[in-house]
């Protein structure tokens, strides 16, 4: 049987339960959550990703509620305080990503159909990686989360860059999870690394590639040279879930290839 009144108190949980053909299961949903489009007209929103409206979710009667990373912490110590069952992952990967829906469809009796999903999404990352192999050329790509300050070097975004055919700019970066160890205190340090493309995902608001063209010394950087900033919607590749294994890695690698097979 499994939980049977789950809340997802962040987006990738809802977009999975949706995909395993498991959302009767959910009774509230995180307000940030845009896939799939249903759930949203369908489910009660009762949380945001640093804040949860505790009273409305115990009116929910949740027997279990999902989150993510060390940031929804203190939503969860409040849960439990209520009684509620609390899973929070912590996954940074794409392998991890692939493990967390393997985990969450064994956690409500789907196993075979999130292992089945989960091959699936490993199948179209490896045909990704071997079509992007063939591009006759690799861009070097700064990806930002963040403006001010600049953030960058989300692990699982940059593993899907190399994937999509490119090398993140700040790999050392990937390695630490929390977003205040990956802000960039000298700007300058983009453009002595000169990327090829810019990729912008602000959480929460649009990308604005003129403000980022215009930081100073930037212009000497390739990527704005030649106009090659774009956005990367955040619902795709911000959250660790299914999105950014499909349309996420998708845009990146659109860019790619069209940078990648451009006249000189």
């Amino acid at each position: 049987m499994g939980p049977q009144r789950i809340v997802c108190l962040t987006e990738e949980p809802t977009e999975t339960l949706y995909a395993l053909g498991e959302q009767h299961r959910i009774v509230g949903i995180s307000g940030f959550t845009v896939r799939p489009s249903e759930a949203r007209r369908e489910k009660p929103k009762v949380s945001a990703f640093t804040s949860a409206k505790i009273g409305e979710i115990m009116k929910l009667e949740p027997d279990l509620a999902i989150g993510f990373s060390d940031i929804q912490s203190e939503i969860a110590a409040e849960l439990i305080k209520q009684g509620v069952e609390v899973w929070i992952a912590n996954h940074r990967s794409v392998a991890g990503i692939l493990d967390y829906i393997r985990r969450l469809g064994a956690l409500v009796g789907a196993h075979e159909r999130a292992n089945a999903y989960a091959d699936e999404l490993e199948r179209g990352l490896d045909d990704l990686m071997q079509q992007s192999a063939r591009l006759p050329r690799r861009p070097k790509i700064y990806f930002e989360e963040w403006d001010d300050p600049p953030i960058t070097g989300i692990r699982w975004v940059a593993e899907l860059i190399r994937i999509a055919g490119g090398d993140d700019i700040f790999p050392e970066l990937a390695v630490e999870s929390l977003a205040k160890h990956r802000i960039l205190a000298d700007g300058n340090e983009v453009v002595r690394r000169a990327p090829d493309i810019i990729l912008g995902s602000w959480c929460g608001k649009r990308f604005r590639p003129e403000k980022v063209s215009a930081r100073p010394g930037w212009d000497a950087i390739p990527a704005v040279r030649d106009g090659e900033l774009h956005e990367i919607k955040s619902p795709l590749i911000l959250q660790p879930g299914p999105a950014a294994l499909t349309d996420g890695v998708r845009a990146i690698a659109n860019i790619v290839q069209a940078w990648a097979t451009r006249e000189l």
